[in-house]
């Protein structure tokens, strides 16, 4: 339970009357320690998000979410190969950037009416995602509108230095290189609400505390959540998420 919650528009919080919001992410707790001198740390645990329900989501889900202090995208990346080669297997792992998932896509055809820039290039990703062998793919090279919270690349500002890693065509892991500019944060935060008010979604409060440690120091350091469920899947061969959790939205 948090007093605030994400700002992201792709992300939906369950509010808690009187309490605040269940966390859709540890992140902004383990930044918190992070500044106050913890080193570096991880979290093992469930987490909430609100609408996500499908074959391959559920409201509530287990993430592990690791911060490395030192540590840049690239090293954290080595890790994640790391830990996913223990549990799945040795493997060959391709790395593609944003833009060539993108061209990947190819003509999209007929496309629905009314997208806007941002909404197309997510299709076009989605597309180009969809045109993946099975495999491990690390995708790199975010565009800097979709930095979330991570810095932008010194020789390339117009990108990311954020990572996802997609199995056998399942997001399975979410990285950054942190971002540890408080004002640039701060300035992330408040574009992302406009974004939300534009269309009409709820309007979360800042996180405050996040923004104090930030202003303290957030050490240097590469971030990762991953979906333990999906990992669960991968392992066993399953379709579905709800194949490998107890108690699914459906029977919980």
């Amino acid at each position: 339970m948090g007093s605030a919650t994400v700002t992201e528009p792709a992300i939906e919080s369950f509010r808690v009357e009187g309490l605040g919001y269940l966390q859709t992410s540890p992140e902004y707790q383990l930044k918190r320690l992070l500044a106050a001198g913890a080193p570096s740390v991880y979290q093992l645990g469930p987490v909430y998000r609100a609408g996500e329900s499908g074959a391959r989501h559920n409201p509530e889900f287990v993430m592990l979410e690791w911060y490395r202090l030192g540590y840049t995208d690239r090293e954290l990346m080595a890790e994640v190969a790391d830990l996913v080669d223990m549990a799945l297997g040795p493997g060959s792992y391709q790395t593609l950037t944003y833009a060539e998932v993108v061209a990947r896509a190819g003509d999209p055809g007929e496309l629905p009416a009314g997208l806007n820039p941002r909404e197309l290039l997510d299709l076009r990703f989605s597309m180009g995602l969809d045109t993946l062998a099975r495999g491990r793919v690390f995708v790199t090279d975010y565009p800097a509108d979709q930095a979330a919270l991570a810095r932008l690349r010194e020789d390339d500002p117009s990108v990311a230095a954020r990572f996802e890693l997609v199995v056998d065509g399942l997001e399975l892991a979410n990285g950054y290189y942190e971002l540890g500019d408080s004002v640039a944060l701060r300035r992330r935060f408040d574009d992302d609400l406009a974004r939300r008010r534009a269309v009409g979604q709820p309007l979360p409060p800042v996180d405050e505390r996040l923004l104090a440690a930030m202003d303290a120091g957030l050490p240097d350091c590469a971030g990762v959540a991953l979906g333990f469920d999906r990992l669960l899947m991968l392992k066993l061969g399953a379709s579905r998420l709800d194949q490998v959790m107890l108690f699914p939205v459906g029977r919980a």
